[in-house]
């Protein structure tokens, strides 16, 4: 009897899972690319939080500054929050246009949200009512501003753009981007289907009005991620507002992948530590039957070596079914915002997928991790 009613409990979250990836098929199908080159009316404020990045600042600056799209219509606000580098002295050096600057977060401005407290002061210290957040680690397409602005209109509140890890000539690396990648996938089939839940700070823009109206991060500072999707899903949830993605390869927004497993596993639990906080409800549900189908892989191959070599059929059943859905999935995202060959490393990716998001999983949960070289507590 016990058998029975686990080889049901594993067939149902193979079930839902499956049927999460389809939809996400689905959504991506959905999206659609606008012909329309336009600039905005509205004035766009670009938000850079922070802190020790005097290697990656004058790449992102040189980026910045190289946009193809009026400097009277955007500013650029660097937003310093607490560096013990010499990050902002490299800054004002190198600065040559009047709509960049400068400004450091005070020390007991909202001391614990860290990134949220840099990109509110900011926005504070903003005159735009077009709200872009992205990261100083990053770099920008001559067009990125340009095309990702194109898909904002009266009716939408919320986009969210692509985000892409660059190549680093080693196979870690490879793995790195094509995981990243089918994050990027997953969040923009879910906006395809009306159904906003993840996304990239490194890469979003939405209207400060609307930011206000639901109260920004004003519910989110004890949390010290989730200054992106957190604040997707309650444009989405409390607005008549559109949430949109940008599926358009000219905006993508570049940064490099972690360049350790330690770097990687710390970012990876830092993204995790926000899930358990969805306010919705059925969401957070789903997330967790889609980790406990990423555990009962494990628990069916422990359970076909000490019980019966029928959970193997199971296992292989389940394995296969997730390796063809997830490379249709992969592949449709991939040719619509990224380059094919980086589906070459789509089997050592899978075997690092099963047991990095158990174990990111379960230790987010908890909320601790190293960020910026600071110990975070959520």
């Amino acid at each position: 009897m016990t058998e029975i009613i686990l080889l049901l409990i594993f067939s149902f979250l193979l079930i839902f899972y499956t049927f999460f990836l389809i939809s996400i098929y689905s959504g991506l199908r959905k999206l659609e690319k606008s012909d329309e080159d336009k600039i905005i009316t509205e004035f766009v404020s670009i938000i850079i939080p922070f802190r020790n990045e005097r290697e990656n600042l004058p790449a992102n600056l040189k980026s910045l500054e190289s946009q193809d799209y009026p400097n009277n219509n955007y500013e650029v606000i660097y937003v310093n929050d607490s560096s013990t580098d010499d990050s902002v002295e490299i800054l004002a050096n190198k600065i040559k246009t009047e709509n960049i600057k400068v400004i450091s977060v005070p020390e007991k401005y909202i001391p614990n949200a860290h990134k949220k407290r840099a990109i509110r002061y900011g926005i504070e210290n903003a005159k735009g009512e077009i709200i872009i957040t992205s990261d100083a680690d990053c770099n920008y397409n001559n067009n990125w501003l340009r095309t990702l602005l194109k898909y904002m209109d009266d009716k939408t509140a919320f986009i969210s753009g692509p985000v892409e890890f660059e190549d680093n000539g080693n196979i870690f690396g490879a793995i790195q981007k094509l995981e990243f990648a089918g994050l990027v996938i997953v969040g923009a089939g879910l906006i395809g289907i009306n159904r906003p839940t993840i996304c990239n700070a490194a890469n979003i823009a939405y209207r400060r009005k609307v930011f206000d109206e639901v109260n920004g991060f004003y519910d989110q500072f004890g949390l010290s991620s989730g200054d992106d999707e957190l604040l997707m899903q309650k444009i989405w949830k409390e607005t008549n507002y559109k949430i949109k993605f940008c599926p358009e390869k000219s905006a993508i927004v570049k940064t490099a992948p972690n360049k350790t497993l330690t770097e990687f596993y710390q970012q990876r639990k830092r993204w995790a530590s926000k899930g358990l906080f969805y306010k919705n409800k059925l969401l957070v549900l789903k997330l967790i039957l889609i980790y406990l189908f990423y555990l009962s892989l494990p628990i069916q191959l422990i359970l076909g070596i000490i019980k019966s070599p029928v959970y193997f059929i199971t296992l292989a059943a389940g394995l296969i079914l997730k390796i063809l859905v997830e490379f249709l999935v992969l592949k449709c995202g991939i040719i619509l915002l990224f380059e094919r060959k980086i589906l070459r490393k789509f089997l050592p990716a899978q075997i690092l997928q099963i047991p990095y998001i158990i174990v990111a999983g379960f230790a987010g949960t908890f909320g601790n991790f190293i960020w910026k070289e600071r110990k975070v507590s959520r």
